[in-house]
């Protein structure tokens, strides 16, 4: 072998070396390729926390003077302090959030999105603690009588794509004409310009919208029992147990009370 053979057959083995070394970087099982944080939490994109979510979903998300607040952006940015970083609202189709696709694509580490925990979707993410309690309410034009879904026969009922609210139309609405909406958005427009009768969703949402448009009012509350979580990638227990760490200190030192306060006006009920 010459001296030129062998030097290229080194330079070979360094590049086979270098390029076993890439590929043997690895993370936990489920692990997204981002490095960890000072605290073990490992990040989708080093530096920032991602968070999906769904607009408008005011007082939870929405966007105002070109800037995305609310109630699970302030508590997130919570998480996001104690991470030691910023936190950065990504804005995706509900569908994409609840399905789980949105972790296994690496859009987001967790997902705050008024989103109500249950079975369908404890299999395909992982929730924190619960953060807040929620129930379905109808939502109609000022005089309307619907007081239960069953009031609506041969009327309009509208509902947001991919909710609980979309369950229990479907569950509820034998005889009632279901009209699908993307987002709740375009769901309060429908109700308020007559397009649909009345329409169904989360109450905290729906007593929010009708405190800025008289025109409307909230005409019944369905008791369905329903708690928020934040989701996050199944298996990622490092960043679970920041988000419930986060929460219990915020329910501690008053945070949660005053963040609750500044969206919804009064201090939680103590339950």
């Amino acid at each position: 072998m010459s001296v030129r053979s062998s030097m290229s057959a080194t330079a070979a083995l360094v590049a086979a070396a270098a390029l076993l070394a890439t590929g043997c970087t690895s993370t936990k099982s489920g692990g997204a390729a981002g490095e960890k944080s000072a605290s073990g939490v490992q990040l989708v994109s080093p530096g920032t926390l991602k968070t999906c979510t769904h607009l408008p979903y005011a007082p939870f998300q929405v966007k105002k003077e070109g800037k995305i607040v609310g109630f699970d952006v302030d508590l997130v940015d919570l998480v996001a302090k104690a991470l030691n970083v910023p936190q950065e609202i990504v804005n995706t189709p509900f569908e994409g959030i609840e399905t789980g696709q949105d972790f296994n694509i690496r859009k987001c580490d967790l997902a705050a999105a008024g989103m109500t925990i249950n079975a369908k979707r404890d299999k395909v993410m992982d929730f924190s603690d619960p953060y807040f309690d929620a129930t379905q309410a109808l939502i109609t034009k000022k005089g309307g009588a619907y007081k239960k879904i069953e009031d609506l026969k041969g009327k309009k009922l509208g509902y947001q794509k991919a909710t609980t609210g979309a369950e229990y139309a479907k569950k509820h609405g034998a005889g009632v004409e279901l009209v699908e909406f993307e987002d709740l958005g375009l769901l309060l427009t429908a109700v308020k310009s007559g397009q649909v009768d009345a329409g169904i969703n989360d109450n905290g949402v729906l007593f929010d919208y009708v405190k800025q448009n008289p025109d409307t009012a909230v005409t019944a509350e369905f008791d369905t029992g329903e708690h928020y979580g934040i989701g996050v990638r199944t298996g990622n227990d490092a960043l679970r147990e920041k988000i419930n760490e986060v929460l219990k200190k915020a329910r501690a030192d008053g945070s949660y009370d005053r963040i609750y306060k500044k969206w919804f006006g009064t201090a939680p009920q103590q339950g």
